[in-house]
């Protein structure tokens, strides 16, 4: 029997119940796909480590055959064999070794926990050669060549060192899955901050983004409590002074023209809560610090807690970041200029600086100032066609 004539006594469901459905729907949708994903991910991974694993067995295969048989191909030219490790000071080797970073293997060295060649070796500066074997706790070391570049969109309440006595959470049990080697995080977030963490176990690159020579940008949008004033936006774009010195910012903004309690903020600075000293030294509270950008990586497309590998392009991209300023560093002329700039300009103030000619901002520098280029005189061409008034003055002098 049909149920159509029973319809008008069922009591049809609330909208409330049925959006609450559809939400409810939409959850376990995108936590299955987030699921599948991280499924891919991993399966992706495993596989790139058999790989690695595989290439490394048939290196050391190669390695254990006799003297005159190799299984590359005879041909004509010699080869010559480059070797793996190349010199350099115990304690950097210690590091790529994956054991610890630089500065701990620095005091490792200097307790004579790490033995040369059966020898205990208390100087950090020590060459390590190719042919020298490295040992700590009784285990040989081999320097890591597997390189591994994370970037995770870094939450709150997690804090950024390797590991912490008091049991807090920190940001490698987010990356738990995604490699086996040793990382780090290059930098520092505080606890409460949240946005872009570079992870890696490359020391050569940890170094450089880490040295204030190479002017790292990063950009942060940051929440206070109460709205910017004209009056203190000046101030931090004016080289505001803090207890540890002045600040240079490089561009600040109203992230929302309808709300100017949201700021974006960039600085190549690396001292400690910069951007949160900057607007508490003005009398703001900082309710929320989000790092969006870090030499010149973003957190587009990955969710917060989330992470991904760097693609070959962004390695290569870091890897020569900022070169030409390191390069320039190290020109003294390029330094003596700039010491003369900075004595020129000291004490003033920026609107002083910008009202300065071109003629003493190149004698200040000690260059000459380029000749201006003249101008080429126009030449007025006749017009095509004649304007009415002219027309009528024609008719009326032929008359």
């Amino acid at each position: 029997m049909s149920q159509t004539p029973f319809q008008k006594f069922i009591s049809a469901k609330k909208n409330s119940v049925v959006k609450e459905a559809f939400r409810q729907e939409k959850k376990q949708a995108r936590k299955e796909k987030n699921a599948y994903f991280d499924k891919l991910k991993e399966e992706k991974y495993q596989a790139r480590m058999a790989k690695k694993n595989q290439s490394a067995a048939t290196n050391t295969k190669a390695k254990n055959l006799p003297s005159g048989k190799t299984n590359a191909p005879k041909t004509g030219n010699t080869t010559v064999q480059k070797s793996a490790n190349p010199v350099m000071p115990l304690n950097k080797y210690i590091a790529h070794c994956g054991v610890c970073s630089r500065r701990e293997a620095i005091e490792l060295i200097t307790k004579g926990l790490v033995k040369v060649n059966g020898k205990a070796i208390t100087e950090p500066g020590y060459k390590v050669q190719p042919a020298d074997e490295v040992n700590y706790n009784n285990k040989k070391l081999f320097v890591t060549k597997n390189l591994v570049y994370i970037l995770l969109n870094k939450p709150k309440d997690y804090i950024t060192t390797t590991d912490d006595p008091q049991g807090r959470k920190t940001v490698l049990q987010l990356i738990q899955q995604a490699t086996t080697e040793r990382v780090y995080p290059i930098g520092r977030l505080d606890r409460n901050t949240s946005g872009v963490l570079l992870l890696t176990n490359d020391g050569d690159l940890t170094q450089k983004l880490s040295h204030p020579s190479y002017q790292i940008k990063k950009i942060y949008e940051v929440r206070l409590d109460k709205n910017l004033i004209q009056a203190d936006f000046d101030k931090i774009l004016n080289s505001l002074i803090l207890e540890d010195g002045p600040v240079l910012v490089d561009s600040l903004a109203y992230a929302d023209s309808r709300d100017k309690s949201i700021i974006g903020i960039e600085i190549h600075s690396g001292r400690n809560r910069i951007v949160r000293r900057i607007f508490e030294s003005l009398g703001y509270d900082v309710k929320g610090l989000d790092r969006v950008m870090y030499a010149g990586l973003t957190k587009k497309n990955v969710e917060r807690s989330k992470w991904r590998y760097l693609s070959e392009k962004e390695i290569r991209i870091l890897k020569y970041l900022n070169e030409s300023k390191k390069k320039s560093s190290h020109n003294p002329e390029a330094v003596s200029a700039e010491k003369e700039i900075k004595k020129t300009f000291s004490g003033s103030k920026k609107s002083d600086a910008l009202k300065l000619s071109n003629k003493e901002i190149y004698e200040a520098i000690g260059e000459q100032e380029p000749a201006k280029k003249q101008k080429e005189p126009k030449t007025i061409k006749p017009r095509k066609y004649k304007t009415h008034s002219e027309k009528k003055n024609n008719s009326i002098g032929k008359k």
